[in-house]
């Protein structure tokens, strides 16, 4: 090891269950950890060893409720006063980056408020998965390490041997992704253009190419409801398509999400463990992203690229 630092893992309380498996395979136990509450609600967390002189690492996902943001927040704070040599936070699920530009009058642009709050506490650097809009890393003034979501995608296409294959986007926002990945499976992609009368909600969706008789594959960052994928699959099935499966790296799956999956034409959604899924569900099938993150934490304690994690350099 050298000169090299020691690496410490912590996991904040709402991520334990992943960072438990990146800490496992990066070869060590993750830190002592406590969270505490006062009867308020306040937040006060503390780590239970020394991180003096240490490369730390802080797991926390941020989705909602808001506490999960504001305790990676205070946790950074707690390890910089603690003298860490270098505080990387890694979150695989970027929550509030779906607000990324003004899209109407008046509104936030709530991801560059949360890249704001992460560089005022004083983070070295941003370890995440599939941000909804890559240009995100630019709300930084730090690296970020944008991992992809295709290494562990791409690998489980191949293995179900599907020989019509075809790459579908369900909105035209996510038409490079789909192409990224199309690119990969070396296949065709079509498009889904949906018009919305309000938030989660389509007026009405049309699909541009040919599907008859191929085996579709629907790409996309995160699955909210639902609606948009269960409906994009609807057609493409109309249309003719012999079957069509959904890929969505973090599964938000809020209101009627497991009924709408459910009671769907997908063969099959895949998804990730960032979020972590609230109950069962048969068509759901879950890859994790923790081997993927323990192989980058190893990458930048050895002062190595990542690029090579990376499915178009393999």
């Amino acid at each position: 090891m050298g000169s090299f630092n020691t690496v410490k893992i912590f996991s904040g309380s709402q991520s334990e269950y992943l960072a438990k498996d990146i800490a496992r395979y990066f070869g060590k136990e993750l830190g002592g950890y406590t969270l505490r509450k006062f009867s308020d609600g306040e937040l006060s967390p503390s780590f239970e060893e020394s991180v003096r002189g240490c490369d730390v690492f802080l797991i926390q996902s941020t989705f909602p409720p808001a506490d999960n943001l504001l305790e990676l927040l205070l946790m950074v704070d707690a390890a910089r006063r603690a003298s860490a040599h270098y505080v990387t936070v890694v979150i695989p699920y970027f929550g509030y980056a779906r607000q990324d530009r003004k899209d109407k009058p008046r509104v936030a642009i709530a991801a560059k408020v949360v890249a704001n709050l992460l560089t005022a506490v004083g983070v070295d650097r941003l370890m995440t998965v599939d941000l909804h809009a890559g240009q995100i890393q630019g709300f930084f003034d730090l690296p970020v390490d944008h991992l992809e979501g295709t290494s562990i995608f791409v690998p489980y296409i191949k293995s179900l041997g599907l020989k019509n294959l075809l790459i579908a986007s369900p909105d035209m926002g996510g038409a490079a992704r789909a192409r990224n990945f199309a690119k990969f499976m070396n296949v065709d992609m079509i498009l889904c253009d949906k018009h919305r009368k309000r938030a989660n909600e389509i007026a009405s969706m049309q699909v541009i190419g040919e599907v008859e008789g191929m085996d579709v594959v629907l790409v996309d960052d995160l699955i909210d409801t639902g609606g948009t994928l269960c409906k994009a699959a609807e057609i493409i099935m109309a249309k003719g398509a012999n079957s069509v499966r959904a890929i969505s790296t973090h599964p938000i799956m809020s209101g009627k999400a497991h009924e709408n999956i459910a009671n769907s034409v997908l063969e099959e959604l895949i998804v990730t463990d960032t979020i972590p899924l609230k109950q069962q569900n048969d068509k759901i099938r879950v890859l994790s992203v923790a081997e993927l993150f323990a192989k980058a934490i190893g990458r930048i304690r050895d002062h190595e690229s990542i690029s090579s994690l990376f499915i178009n350099y393999q």
